[in-house]
């Protein structure tokens, strides 16, 4: 049997290429050439590493996302930023990721091609390298296209943040845009047609969080989180739950696209509840919350940054919004989807 497999006139997968033989040599080395410069493995067991320090940020995620390919973006940008934002949200230098792939039997091999694009590019652009992975192929129905598995490794140049560092008075910063991402994806996914106006918010954040890290003095910047599944509303309730204060944000100060609100308001759903992949919460001592507001100004994924509320010195695990008329409303965490799986 031939690498190439045509089902309509493209090639796709097979599933011989999950065989450990001849196809699966071809395939590996296939993503491996378009790797390029960001692949670091020589095809062994395991990558051997230096490290300059004893103390290392290790996270590992998986990635399935609907549809694959997007309008700015795909499965792969997600991954890999997915798995930088953790490092960086600990205070840590992402430095090196591995990539494992599950492929559907019949996906189309240009699409893959795409998508492993997606990953060299967006490697760069965050300087990490990639040093490990693996492909399995399953049957058809056993996958949705193609399933990502990640692990990460980054390192310490500064103290971590940690939401042990949360304490009454911090002022809460949003990065960007809520919401975003979410409504491109379904909007892709069931034709609505924001996506052509609302794009996804999808980027590597390590940059701007070093920016913060070596321009902020120790410890004012509290703790940190990349606000994906669960949207802002899992974030803050996380951070009142570990502090047992209570949170209270402005509604009319969030950073919601007009045409984003339009969308949510339009679907039934409530903004705070929807997945970013591009969007930094920070926890920051009062003092300082307007030089990380002008830092994260300055770059182009935080210029549309904002403080949203505080951390108050109420006791109780309950986060509130504040309305335009001084209403306090209660925010119940989430109990399971607002929406379909997304990604």
């Amino acid at each position: 049997m031939s690498l190439t497999q045509t089902l309509n006139h493209e090639e796709v997968v097979v599933l011989d290429h999950g065989t450990g033989a001849k196809l699966s040599r071809e395939l590996v080395e296939k993503i491996a050439s378009i790797l390029g410069d960001t692949y670091l493995g020589v095809m062994e067991d395991s990558a051997v590493l230096g490290l300059s320090t004893r103390r290392i940020a290790f996270t590992t995620d998986s990635f399935v996302a609907t549809p694959l390919i997007f309008g700015n973006g795909d499965i792969g940008k997600i991954a890999v930023c997915g798995t930088v934002n953790d490092l960086a949200v600990s205070g840590a230098r992402p430095l090196y990721i591995t990539l494992s792939l599950i492929i559907e039997e019949g996906m189309p091999m240009a699409d893959l091609v795409r998508i492993i694009e997606s990953v060299r590019e967006t490697a760069r652009e965050a300087e990490v390298k990639i040093v490990a992975g693996d492909t399995k192929v399953v049957g058809k129905g056993e996958a949705d296209l193609l399933f990502i598995n990640t692990a990460g490794i980054g390192v310490f140049e500064h103290p971590p943040v940690s939401v042990k560092n949360v304490r009454p008075g911090q002022k809460i910063i949003l990065s960007g845009y809520i919401g975003n991402h979410s409504i491109h994806l379904l909007s892709m996914r069931e034709g609505l047609g924001f996506e052509r106006n609302i794009l996804s918010d999808c980027a590597p954040l390590n940059h701007i969080i070093d920016k913060l890290i070596s321009n902020i003095p120790e410890g004012k910047i509290a703790s940190m989180r990349d606000v994906t599944r669960g949207g802002l509303s899992a974030v803050l309730h996380e951070h009142a739950r570990a502090t047992n204060y209570q949170i209270h944000f402005d509604q009319p100060s969030l950073p919601i696209q007009p045409e984003t609100a339009m969308a949510a308001n339009m679907l039934g759903v409530d903004v705070i509840n929807l997945a970013n992949e591009g969007c930094l919460c920070l926890f920051v001592e009062p003092e300082y919350a307007q030089k990380v507001l002008h830092l994260l100004q300055e770059h182009p994924v935080g210029k549309h940054a904002t403080i949203i509320g505080e951390i108050t010195a109420v006791s109780g695990t309950e986060v509130y919004m504040i309305e335009a008329d001084g209403t306090h409303t209660e925010v119940e965490e989430l109990y399971g989807a607002e929406l379909p799986r997304l990604c």
